[in-house]
């Protein structure tokens, strides 16, 4: 059996800056600040990127007040995935179905979405049936620990019978890369996101595409 780990934004869809906007809107809305600068959202964990808002704005990195951003991250990513001009990534309905009628793959997430906001994202462009597992970015900072709980969660979903060099990672940046390697896996690198094919191909993945309209190697290599 094969096992594909997809990354969710700039992978599977572009949500037109929908998940930023609810996180900051949360941020100033919850705890009435005013946003004071940008920080780093592209391939990073929601829980890393929500520590480094908190230390930007003078607030404790607490229990209490990660649960009540996300909660307001959650209250507001709707709304705003339906006032942003979002979309399904090229290729990427016509790859996940092929992928879900072959008898020898399974499908699960790689993603540092929490997980309620990675279901709410999939569940607004109708692509999230298409995932029996995942590891999420709910409590780790470091995206390598998020593809451990992957890796965990495909062999409880395999019942254990799932070999390190039958899974696949599909990313658009390289800390996919670098978190596939973390756990001994194949990676599929994808320029639809922020980076640059030089800059994922400096990273070097196993196959590197543009987009994902043309797939035809990685379907190739899971026949």
């Amino acid at each position: 059996m094969h096992v594909c780990l997809f990354d969710i934004d700039g992978t599977l869809l572009a949500s037109g800056g929908a998940g930023k906007a609810a996180v900051e809107t949360a941020l100033c809305e919850e705890f009435q600040v005013e946003m004071r600068g940008r920080v780093s959202y592209s391939g990073r964990t929601d829980r890393a990127i929500v520590r480094d808002l908190f230390e930007m704005h003078g607030l404790q990195d607490n229990v209490a007040n990660w649960q009540r951003l996300r909660e307001g991250y959650l209250r507001r990513l709707p709304a705003c995935l339906a006032q942003h001009n979002g979309t399904v990534l090229p290729g990427i309905k016509l790859l996940l179905e092929g992928l879900a009628e072959h008898p020898r793959v399974t499908l699960g997430l790689l993603t540092g979405n929490i997980r309620d906001g990675a279901r709410i994202k999939l569940g607004h462009f109708g692509l999230e049936h298409h995932f029996a597992f995942g590891g999420y970015g709910d409590h780790h900072f470091d995206r390598d620990e998020v593809a451990r709980e992957a890796l965990a969660e495909a062999r409880r979903h395999l019942n254990g019978q799932v070999a390190n060099e039958r899974i696949w990672v599909i990313g658009d940046t390289p800390l996919d890369i670098r978190c596939a390697r973390a756990i001994g896996a194949r990676v599929a690198a994808v320029a639809t996101g922020w980076h640059s094919l030089a800059e994922l191909e400096a990273a070097k993945p196993d196959l590197l595409f543009p987009h994902l309209e043309d797939a035809g190697a990685l379907l190739k290599l899971l026949e």
